[in-house]
């Protein structure tokens, strides 16, 4: 079946007229000769949008599969098709916080010819949207690069690009970081008069840890030249507390400064054996080399020692820092021994200011919901102590040890347990009682006298935004497994995953959703590739209202809806 045309004369000239024909064979003739079944008319009169209605008409007859291959053009092949919208979006915010600009600054050496950095930005980019997007080892990003997204200006890699992609933003990790901080704080207006500090870990899974190696007080290796008799020595992955409850393998320690937004600022390496006390001197140091107005840093008990609060207080800088209730220390009792009213603040806090130094403040916070958790769990505890111990006096003296030990091994049931001189085991009354006084209650210490007491107990609150951001690291991004064995490439993996996590905060605080969700929505733009006699083209999906919405609230164009055209090769 096809499209016939005849040609007829007239005063005005020739007229030519389209009919829908097909070949039936003629036995008188001994050949095909055409029989017309539908007249469409004049050419030049043709009703277009008649046509379209009956080619839908027809096409409703056959399989979907087949009704495509039919209603497209007989020489346009389909070749392919892949997410488009994600990296469409991280691309226009790596280019609006112009890392593709910091990237070729501080990758040209100091001397010596210009170096071509066009390749190892767009590498660097593909990696951080690949952790973005599809966290996965640098042998399958490669692969995922090349078959499974479309990058701009890098249609395909292999492994060991990425690992001399990585390789490089080891050695300029520093100066990139800071670079990349002033174009962000310039564009988001960031707010940095409170900083949120907080390290994690995250363990390998290696039979011994890393051989000692010399270095220097801030855990990094030290060339053979630089190295003396007084450096330290210690392998990066090393034992060590670990916050994933994985003592048993070696691990390495993280941290990150956070703003009141979330958005990450700066990321940190050290050895697993590392110590919270320790590292937040360095911090402090390397903060105050980016030239920023005063801080006030915001830490958990973690890092609350004499030594880091003295450190943190020099400069114009402060500090609210939390305080373990249970520490015993003077000061902490006597804080808690103080009478006054406290303040409601919010629905479920309220707080209380007690002074009982002339360089510290103290905020008691107390949320009433936490206080009723606090005593349900414990009213279980002492509830399965009692069970534990019920009877226990009719044992031996060698039985009770033993039921005791049992129950050393259990902090939160060890906690209500006493011996009385004769060895029996009894409920610590006066323990539950003191707990009594605890429920729902944190302790706040700040160096800032200008800070209401609202001001300190919120801007703690919002140290939830580093556990947050810790979250997402492993979850979301997938920090580990870390698929890498030397140093200096564990050490930029980490850079790639704080990247991809400055990418995704963004989005998060401009268009009021979740990154996963968003996510979703975004992997939904496809691009699809199409080749034919005239060449190969890039076309892009309609956008949805969902995409259109997003795009809009980010700031971004839509899309072109033909990304490129090749011609046929000659």
């Amino acid at each position: 079946m096809y499209v016939k045309t005849t040609k007829r004369e007239n005063k005005s000239g020739t007229v030519r007229y389209l009919h829908l024909a097909h070949n039936e064979w003629d036995p008188a003739k001994g050949r095909a000769v055409p029989k017309v079944l539908f007249t469409f008319g004049r050419e030049d009169q043709l009703d277009r949008d008649a046509v379209k209605r009956l080619v839908v008409s027809l096409s409703k007859l056959l399989e979907p599969g087949d009704a495509l291959v039919a209603t497209a053009a007989s020489d346009l092949e389909f070749v392919s098709s892949v997410p488009f919208g994600g990296t469409y979006v991280l691309d226009h915010l790596w280019r609006r916080l112009k890392i593709d600009q910091i990237v070729a600054r501080v990758g040209q050496p100091k001397r010596g010819r210009p170096r071509d950095m066009t390749t190892t930005e767009r590498v660097l980019f593909a990696l951080v949207a690949n952790r973005a997007l599809a966290p996965s080892s640098k042998l399958a990003a490669a692969d995922w690069i090349t078959n499974d997204a479309h990058i701009d200006g890098l249609t395909e890699i292999g492994e060991q690009p990425c690992y001399r992609a990585m390789d490089w933003l080891h050695e300029v990790t520093d100066d990139l970081e800071k670079q990349v901080f002033d174009s962000v704080a310039t564009l988001l207006n960031l707010e940095v008069d409170l900083l949120f500090f907080d390290t994690t870990s995250t363990y390998f899974e290696l039979e011994e840890p890393d051989a000692p190696v010399a270095r220097d007080d801030a855990g990094r290796p030290l060339h053979d030249s630089e190295a003396n008799g007084d450096a330290n020595h210690g392998g990066f992955r090393a034992y060590g507390k670990s916050k994933d409850s994985r003592d048993d393998l070696p691990q390495i320690v993280i941290g990150m400064a956070v703003t009141r937004d979330g958005i990450p600022v700066r990321c940190w390496c050290w050895p697993g054996n590392a110590s919270d006390q320790t590292v937040i001197r360095q911090v402090k140091d390397e903060m105050r080399d980016w030239t920023l107005s005063k801080i006030v840093w915001v830490t958990d008990r973690g890092f609350s020692s004499a030594e880091n609060r003295r450190y943190l207080r020099q400069g114009d800088h402060a500090y609210i820092i939390g305080e373990k209730l249970r520490s015993g220390s003077p000061e902490v009792k006597a804080a808690l021994s103080r009478q006054g009213r406290y303040t409601e603040i919010a629905e479920n806090m309220r707080v209380k200011e007690v002074r009982i130094s002339d360089t510290d403040r103290f905020v008691i916070c107390h949320n009433p919901e936490a206080a009723e958790r606090d005593k349900h769990m414990r009213k279980q505890l002492v509830a399965h102590l009692q069970e534990l111990i019920a009877d226990t006096d009719k044992l031996s003296e060698f039985k009770r040890g033993e039921v005791r030990g049992k129950i050393a091994g259990k902090p939160g049931l060890n906690r209500y347990l006493r011996a009385t001189p004769a060895g029996k085991l009894r409920v610590d009354q006066a323990r539950i009682k003191a707990e009594e006084n605890l429920d729902g209650k944190y302790l706040l210490r700040c160096s800032d006298p200008h800070l209401s007491a609202e001001d300190i107990a919120l801007g703690y609150k919002q140290l939830l935004e580093v556990e947050r951001g810790w979250r997402d690291m492993k979850q979301i991004i997938d920090l580990r497994p870390v698929y890498h064995r030397l140093e200096e490439r564990i050490r930029a993996h980490v850079v790639l995953c704080w990247l991809a996590l400055l990418l995704i905060r963004i989005i998060e605080t401009r268009s009021g959703t979740t990154w996963p969700r968003a996510r979703r929505e975004l992997q939904r733009l496809h691009v699809g590739t199409f080749t034919g006699p005239t060449g190969t083209f890039q076309q892009v999906t309609s956008l949805t209202k969902p995409q259109r919405d997003l795009l809009a609230k980010l700031g971004i164009p839509h899309p072109k809806q033909v990304l490129d055209l090749q011609p046929p090769p000659r």
